[in-house]
């Protein structure tokens, strides 16, 4: 039935002399999303961007895709038409009769927006004409203009697209016009949650994971394999970082005490994040943390990690609860497969008893015991692309 998805924008109408370059991003998206489908054309007119298909049984599938691109705010499955008057009313009428066999219309509405204003009939006179032919054909229907079972939407520019329905979508910013930041992905519930949050601002994202291996499994590696292919199908293409922090936490456990033990390997952690950022021209680090939730997530736990860094870290979770980030999980579909039992560095070797408050001036006297720079070129030297 629908040839054509009409796509609005979110946010760009507020970008003012910047709005092209927006634009020009969220079409590119648009375009990587849809790559592996044949005979697909994208373009403008008159505010919006269009998603022409030669085949309508993919529009489906089409509309699914571009529902997971952030800068979106709705999507119209259209008709397109030329702006031939009996053309139009012809294509109305068939999209109207292929409404009535799926649902059960009782009321309608037709509202016209003339953007080419040398079509020859005005908006509200059009209405009326298209609205009486609907009505002769379709005699168990109504006009409603207050409340309408179906509302059918003519939109005449350059070429005329006829809709019934707008898709609410994510809305946000097109990824990439907004920076590049480092996402440290775990493989529990709040870290693809915090990517996925930073991502709908426009910002490009990669990722680094940090395991433990032969402590932590092959299958947990491939976890946050899935994860990222998850976030993909809304942040595009993510590189994922891999590095094994087994040197470090044996060092750790040698020299320093049990309890500092998560503390000082986040702070480890924050360094070789920053250091792969710089490395790769990122701006920011990105963290699923959530302010209470666990030992190293207490404010004054955040201050003393983040002293290691200078680089600043963004936190999109930070005021949310467990409930609320669960329910974005799956919302997102990362949730199901975060919940796999396959433990991360950080749960292998966290202590019994981890401070929740700890003093900087003991946790940097702690590190005196330990070859910083010596531990993060060691463990640099495992990175690997996966």
């Amino acid at each position: 039935m629908y040839n054509i998805a009409a796509v609005s924008f979110g946010e760009l109408f507020l970008k003012g002399k910047n709005r092209g370059s927006f634009e020009q991003r969220l079409i590119d998206r648009i375009k990587y999303a849809l790559k592996d489908y044949k005979d697909v054309s994208v373009y403008k007119d008159s505010g919006k961007v269009y998603v022409e298909t030669q085949y309508e049984e993919d529009m489906d599938e089409i509309l699914e895709r571009l529902r997971k691109i952030f800068g979106i705010s709705n999507i119209s499955p259209s008709v397109k038409t030329s702006k031939d008057v009996d053309v139009v009313i012809e294509k109305t009428l068939e999209l109207f009769g292929c409404l009535l066999e799926k649902k059960d219309i009782k009321t309608f509405k037709i509202k016209t927006k003339r953007t080419d204003k040398s079509f020859p009939i005005k908006s509200m006179d059009f209405n009326a004409l298209v609205g009486g032919r609907v009505l002769e054909k379709f005699r168990s229907v109504k006009v409603d203009v207050h409340a309408p079972d179906v509302e059918i939407y003519i939109d005449i520019k350059k070429s005329c697209y006829i809709s019934s329905e707008r898709i609410k979508s994510l809305g946000g910013l097109p990824v990439g016009s907004n920076g590049r930041a480092l996402l440290l992905l775990s493989g529990g519930i709040d870290s693809p949650v915090a990517g996925y949050m930073i991502a709908k601002r426009g910002v490009e994202i990669d990722a680094l994971y940090f395991h433990t291996y032969p402590f932590t499994s092959e299958r947990a590696n491939e976890k946050v394999i899935k994860l990222k292919e998850k976030l993909e199908e809304y942040c595009g293409r993510i590189k994922l970082y891999s590095i094994n922090m087994l040197e470090i936490h044996k060092a750790i456990r040698e020299f320093c005490r049990e309890e500092e033990t998560t503390i000082l390997a986040r702070r480890f952690m924050m360094r070789i994040a920053e250091k792969i950022a710089l490395e790769n021209q990122m701006d920011m680090l990105i963290t699923g943390e959530s302010l209470g939730q666990v030992a190293s997530q207490t404010m004054k736990s955040m201050a003393v990690i983040e002293d290691a860094i200078k680089m600043p870290v963004l936190k999109p979770l930070v005021g949310l609860d467990k409930s609320e980030i669960i329910e974005i999980a799956r919302e997102i579909g990362t949730y199901e497969t975060s919940i796999l039992p396959y433990d991360d560095c950080c749960s292998v070797f966290a202590p019994d008893h981890p401070l929740i408050n700890p003093k900087l001036e003991n946790i940097k006297k702690s590190e005196s015991n330990l070859n910083v720079g010596d531990l993060v070129e060691k463990v640099m030297s495992t990175l690997e692309i996966m």
